[in-house]
């Protein structure tokens, strides 16, 4: 799969997924704008043309997030332990995605929701299963 930027500065190059996760924690709806981060998990084959176009921000101990500094575009989401990418979903020009899962529902905020049926995990599911084995963090992480 290839995405890429608003202004064609980056691109990303990932192994083909098709599973959309979602999360709600505090960090992602700030990071987008108040909604969500739909994002596909990538894993760590993930490569980036246009580096010189892409700056980084340590948002925890455990990972980073990165963004076109040129458009401003989010690039991805990487945990640092295991160097796995969670991708937003509208880099790609794929329509065939589906939400298979989110997390951190209970930080979710009452003024939207999604009718997909989903897996479902509240924060204290996520830091149980991130803790258990960081390889096998949900989608975008313990931010919150």
């Amino acid at each position: 799969m290839r995405g890429e930027c608003l202004c064609g500065s980056v691109t990303v190059v990932a192994p083909d997924a098709r599973q959309i996760g979602a999360c709600h924690c505090g960090y992602c709806r700030r990071w987008g704008g108040g909604g969500p981060m739909l994002a596909l998990h990538c894993g760590p084959d993930v490569s980036i043309e246009g580096e010189a176009s892409v700056s980084t921000y340590r948002s925890s101990d455990w990972a980073e997030r990165a963004f076109c500094r040129q458009c401003g575009t989010h690039l991805y989401y990487r945990l640092l332990p295991t160097g796995e990418y969670f991708v937003p979903a509208g880099l790609f020009d794929e329509t065939d995605l589906e939400i298979e899962s989110q997390i951190y529902v209970d930080k979710k905020p009452g003024y939207y929701a999604l009718a997909n049926t989903t897996t479902m995990l509240t924060e204290a599911e996520v830091l149980a299963q991130f803790a258990a084995g960081q390889s096998e963090s949900a989608e975008a992480g313990p931010d919150d």
